[in-house]
């Protein structure tokens, strides 16, 4: 099958979920309000490229490329980003639904997570040392061998996060979230 080169294009309300976006790299482009729901979007390149209200949940990134990619208000339910292309990975998320995605062993260092909800979400094994959380919902998010290391959740909240599995120096918590290092002891704080 044939690669294609898109540069600085914008796709608007397309539905990728019956057609398949076609297979190449998209650099500097724009997706509006589209539905990739489920779409299979394996060993395609993203680079620079941004995402505005789009629906993502469920796709499939099989070797796809995620470069300077910025996620505003959209749906990423159950999405492993794990499968992508590892290489120079890079991408920010604001006001998205990212509930039982997964970043297992990712190096995702100064990655950003703005106003979003990351409940269920796995960061079993992965660097997110120096990642910026700033007002999202951790509820039930997986923390094990996760590096926190200077990582900033003080606007944060619902995450329990293991201490003794986990590495977290430097790491910014508020005080309520503190107290979920505590958690693995069942005592009550009051």
């Amino acid at each position: 099958m044939d690669q294609i080169y898109t540069e600085e294009e914008l796709f608007e309300k397309c539905d990728f979920t019956g057609r398949r976006l076609a297979r190449g790299d998209y650099e500097r482009c724009t997706f509006i309000d589209c539905d990739f729901s489920g779409a299979d979007l394996a060993s395609i390149r993203f680079l620079e490229c941004a995402f505005h209200g789009c629906n993502l949940s469920m796709v499939k990134l099989q070797n796809a490329v995620l470069r300077d990619v910025s996620f505003r208000g959209c749906k990423l339910l159950g999405v492993q980003f794990e499968q992508c292309n590892e290489l120079l990975l890079s991408f920010e998320f604001e006001d998205c639904l990212l509930s039982h995605a997964s970043f297992t062993a990712l190096d995702l260092r100064k990655t950003r997570f703005t106003n979003s909800k990351l409940q269920e979400v796995d960061f079993t094994q992965a660097d997110v040392s120096g990642a910026v959380f700033t007002n999202c919902d951790l509820g039930g998010a997986i923390f094990s061998g996760t590096n926190l290391e200077k990582a900033d959740l003080a606007t944060s909240w619902n995450y329990l996060i293991d201490p003794d599995a986990n590495r977290i120096r430097k790491a910014r918590l508020s005080l309520a979230g503190a107290l979920g290092l505590l958690s693995k002891y069942d005592i009550e704080i009051l």
